[in-house]
């Protein structure tokens, strides 16, 4: 090889180089195969199974329920649908974690809630500290008309620090800087309301860590 040739090649590899590492750090991964629970826990004595390619949750104890990551996460962007398919609440956890299960009324959980409710004018995509706070950030009035009843419905979650961002539909509901975060980690969680009524479906539940 030529001394211009070897250059040339030293040069390409050195670009690649600087490419690999200016690629993002990671790209969109599945939680959810849609096959089966795998990489998630069942906390409580609610209904949570796997029917055609979605996950179907459902009230049967009558308490509260949580399907939990088993993985941890910080800063990230989360996305996935839902549709409810009854009249009862359900709700997305961030940066969560299970603390115990009260005989009366299933498990408790601490962390940040993503509202999820069938019906328009119920705050989907607003936040609720479980635990702590409660309400923290609700939506603007184009936010609570973004909800699509008894269809599929496009939720995006993104994560910096104290930061989160919530997106129904395309649709901006809140942007959110706490000043007093509880925890700067935690577990992903889907929520079953206590209270009975409870049908909600999953689907396409994707995140990509930042």
């Amino acid at each position: 090889m030529s001394r211009i040739g070897a250059f040339l090649a030293a040069a390409i590899f050195v670009a690649a180089v600087v490419v690999a590492k200016a690629r993002p750090p990671s790209e969109w991964v599945s939680l959810f195969n849609g096959k089966d629970l795998t990489g998630w826990k069942n906390n409580g004595g609610e209904k949570w199974i796997v029917e055609q390619g979605t996950i179907v949750c459902e009230s049967a104890a009558n308490k509260y329920g949580y399907l939990t990551t088993e993985k941890t996460y910080r800063d990230f962007h989360l996305r996935l649908k839902f549709k409810g398919e009854a009249a009862g609440n359900s709700g997305v956890f961030l940066h969560a974690r299970i603390t115990g299960i009260d005989p009366e009324h299933g498990p408790d959980i601490e962390g940040m809630q993503v509202e999820v409710d069938p019906n328009v004018g119920k705050h989907t995509g607003g936040l609720y500290e479980s635990g702590g706070r409660g309400w923290v950030a609700m939506p603007a009035a184009e936010g609570e008309r973004a909800l699509k009843p008894g269809e599929w419905n496009d939720l995006e979650v993104s994560v910096q620090g104290n930061h989160i961002v919530t997106q129904l539909n395309g649709v901006k509901v809140v942007d959110f800087t706490d000043p007093l975060p509880k925890f700067t980690d935690g577990v992903i969680g889907l929520q079953i309301h206590t209270g009975g009524g409870v049908k909600m479906r999953w689907k396409d539940i994707f995140i990509r860590e930042k």
